[in-house]
């Protein structure tokens, strides 16, 4: 949806809201796998080999497809979220077949607990990054592949240009990185040509296509004698005393 008076920026940080939201599901998914795994060794259950096989084969085809279609949405994180879940099926899937194999021709039943616990594992270390990543965008944190420092230094490199301060660099969702700062040049004469040339720095070193730079530079002196503004109660004070 595009921007409105109420969303400003538009509606592309749904996408990462849903792919936090996915993460602490796929937590929740860890959390559950893992409880009912320690579960199964400490009371084993019956194992139908034969079965568990043919269904994890079935299921890895079907993921397979799946992962093959998300992996084509480049830089969607909520796209990736949901790599995550079929990620995490294929992952089940290939120990189902394995545990199911080795149910059918040894009947040891405890391998099918033992390796979930470790795809419950491989899960969690994705899932985790995934968290860490959206948490981040949601926080309007600096995105992780981006330098702040080396930003700031680029910026504050241009010609003209003394100083930078108040910067600020955050993603807005889809792909979209903003930034803002402060920028305090030697004359302002020379902003129009630094705005642009900011603004091609940015885009071209760091993918930064929404920019707001706010300039500053020091007040020209007039000619001719400075008089410094006097409230009018403290002149009438000071004529009171000249007439006293």
């Amino acid at each position: 949806r595009p921007p409105s008076a109420r969303a400003s920026y538009g509606y592309a940080r749904a996408e990462v809201l849903s792919a936090f939201v996915n993460a602490l599901a796929m937590l929740a998914l860890v959390v559950f796998i893992a409880v009912e795994a320690v579960d199964r060794l400490l009371r084993p259950v019956p194992v139908v080999g034969e079965v568990v096989m043919a269904v994890a084969i079935a299921g890895l085809a079907i993921n397979l497809f799946v992962a093959w279609r998300l992996s084509r949405a480049h830089g969607n994180l909520n796209a990736r979220g949901a790599l995550l879940h079929v990620f995490g099926d294929i992952l089940g899937s290939i120990a189902a077949i394995v545990a199911g194999a080795v149910v059918a021709f040894t009947g040891w039943t405890p391998v099918d607990p033992i390796l979930s616990i470790v795809v419950a594992l491989l899960i969690l270390r994705s899932t985790v990054a995934l968290l860490r990543e959206s948490g981040g965008v949601l926080m309007e944190g600096v995105p992780g592949h981006l330098s702040y420092e080396r930003i700031g230094h680029a910026l504050a490199a241009l010609p003209e240009v003394t100083s930078v301060h108040d910067l600020h660099v955050w993603a807005m969702g889809g792909g979209r990185i903003a930034l803002s700062a402060h920028v305090v040049l030697a004359a302002g004469t020379a902003w129009p040509a630094t705005l642009a040339a900011a603004q091609r720095l940015l885009a071209a070193d760091f993918g930064i296509d929404h920019v707001t730079l706010q300039p500053t530079w020091p007040a020209a002196v007039p000619h001719g004698r400075v008089i410094p503004v006097v409230p009018a109660h403290s002149a009438g004070d000071r004529s009171r005393g000249r007439r006293s």
